[in-house]
């Protein structure tokens, strides 16, 4: 008899407690929300999160609080979402050198880009970039190319950091053109664009969004762009497709993950919320201003997104023989 009555004690408490559980679902969220970017402040991660959460703010009814989390390629920021507590309360911002790259090409990763994270949904897509300090003697792409071959080793490129999606363009770019540079990596773009405007780099591969401003003042020559097609903004300049290299022609992009085992129905609410943010007239057009596309899609579509991506730069680590540390 005293042993039944235990059983019965436990089911009453493991009721309770899923009870408990659900009225805690039902109220999320009812505090702040801390997105981490993975990436330093002034970045494209960091310029595409604020413009994302200055809306989902609003849309979730509580504040959602941007925190830089830099290094390691995005390593360090995905990591502190991926050991957070599953309760919606720290959302992360998934970017393609911490879904993709990263896991590819470093085996020291200290997070499973599969199993320890749901995501929720891809917020832009963004194209990439190849731009120069004025004082480097090319006026474009093809004079580029043929000063790194006659000067190898001479020239250095500024990127967001070790694994990062500029580092990945800048070792396919020096591949496919059979060229030689020095990769000096950054704690994110913002850092990375200044160097490069200031004359302490002389090259940059980067997202259009971090550096848009500074191309469009004249700091940085434009020379070559990672989009389906030649930008409405920079009509003169050619996609790396058509110039013969599309293994550096993919776009980058943005979303959100949050840690595994958060529950369905707050990733759910995360989800409607984002996808309204994002939709928002006045979002959209801020993203548009930075060269950003709004995706919006749903975690089952950016799932295979980020497999997909993976699939793609693991192969391409293989074959080129790529380590990143």
């Amino acid at each position: 008899m005293f042993r039944k009555h235990r059983i019965t004690i436990a089911m009453i408490a493991g009721a309770a407690l899923t009870l408990m559980a659900g009225a805690a679902t039902a109220q999320y969220p009812n505090k702040p929300v801390k997105l981490v970017v993975p990436f330093a402040p002034a970045g494209t991660t960091d310029i595409v999160a604020r413009i994302v959460a200055d809306q989902l703010s609003k849309e979730l009814g509580q504040t959602v609080i941007v925190e830089n989390r830099a290094g390691g390629g995005g390593a360090i920021g995905a990591d502190v979402v991926a050991k957070s507590a599953p309760d919606g309360y720290t959302l992360g911002v998934a970017t393609v050198s911490t879904m993709a790259v990263n896991p590819a090409a470093n085996a020291r990763i200290p997070y499973n880009n599969f199993t320890d994270f749901i995501p929720v949904t891809k917020f832009v897509a963004v194209p990439n970039v190849l731009a120069v300090h004025p004082s480097v003697p090319v006026k474009d792409y093809k004079e580029f190319v043929a000063l790194l071959k006659k000067n190898p080793g001479k020239y250095s490129f500024a990127t967001s950091g070790t694994a990062g999606i500029g580092h990945m363009m800048g070792e396919l770019f020096m591949s496919a053109t059979n060229t030689d540079m020095v990769h000096i990596p950054y704690k994110g773009a913002g850092p990375a664009v200044l160097d490069v405007v200031g004359g302490q780099v002389p090259v940059l591969f980067d997202n259009l969004p971090s550096s848009k401003s500074q191309i469009d003042a004249g700091n940085m020559r434009l020379l070559a762009v990672a989009a389906p097609k030649r930008l409405a903004a920079y009509p003169n300049i050619p996609t790396f497709a058509e110039l013969g290299i599309p293994e550096v022609n993919d776009p980058a992009w943005y979303g959100m993950v949050v840690p595994a085992k958060t529950p369905k129905d707050i990733v759910d609410k995360l989800y409607a919320a984002s996808v309204k943010a994002v939709n928002n007239p006045a979002t959209r057009d801020k993203l548009a201003l930075q060269g950003a596309e709004p995706v919006a899609n749903t975690p089952a579509e950016f799932a295979k997104d980020i497999k997909a991506e993976y699939d793609k730069m693991k192969a391409i680590v293989v074959k080129k023989g790529i380590k990143l540390e």
